[in-house]
Formats: structure tokens, C-alpha cells, sequence
């Protein structure tokens, strides 16, 4: 059993479920949150108020699981991602369990 941890913008949330679905990943969990890309200092001067930094409503998706669902969801978020027209692809990782209750 391994620990798959995807982050994603919120616009692909459906999509996301559904990579789970085709996956067999039926149990996660998952929280909203806000992801933050280092802008050029341009891009900071240009802001109405350039003290406050603003991120990207995202979300965090978990799900501890088997390595054969996991290699099938990795396959189905690499399609995915070729075929996007954003600079906001799915990020996936693969933590290793140890141990576990």
C-alpha cells in the first residue's frame, strides 16, 4: 500500500474524479486549497495591491491504495495532461507506507 497525493486547480476537479474512477480508486479524501507560483517581480509591481500575494483556488486529493491502481491512474493523468492548453497540469506523487495501524 502506498500514499497517491494529487494536487490539481479547481477546474479539474470532475476530471480528476473521474481518472479516480477509471482508476478503481474508490476511497480518498480531499480539502481545498490555495496553490502559489513565484511571480516575476514584474508581475508583483503590476497588481493594484502588490503587497498581498493571491493564489490559485486548487484542491489536495489522498488516497492510501493499491500499486496497480496507481500505476493506472499515473497512465490516465499523463494523457491528460498532453492534452492541455493550460500551464496548470495534475501533479501526482507516490509516498511509500512503512508502516501502518
Amino acid at each position: 500500500m502506498k500514499l497517491l497525493i494529487v494536487t490539481i486547480v479547481d477546474e479539474f476537479q470532475k476530471e480528476v474524479l473521474q481518472l479516480f474512477k477509471k482508476a478503481n480508486i474508490e476511497s480518498y479524501s480531499g480539502s481545498d486549497i490555495e496553490g502559489f507560483k513565484n511571480a516575476s517581480p514584474f508581475m508583483m509591481n503590476s497588481s493594484w495591491f502588490p503587497s498581498e500575494k493571491s493564489g490559485a483556488d486548487s484542491i489536495l486529493f489522498f488516497s492510501f491504495t493499491e500499486d496497480e491502481k496507481i500505476d493506472l491512474f499515473f497512465t490516465l493523468v499523463l494523457q491528460f495532461n498532453e492534452n492541455l492548453e493550460t500551464s496548470n497540469p495534475i501533479h501526482a506523487v507516490v509516498v511509500p507506507i512503512e508502516r501502518s495501524i
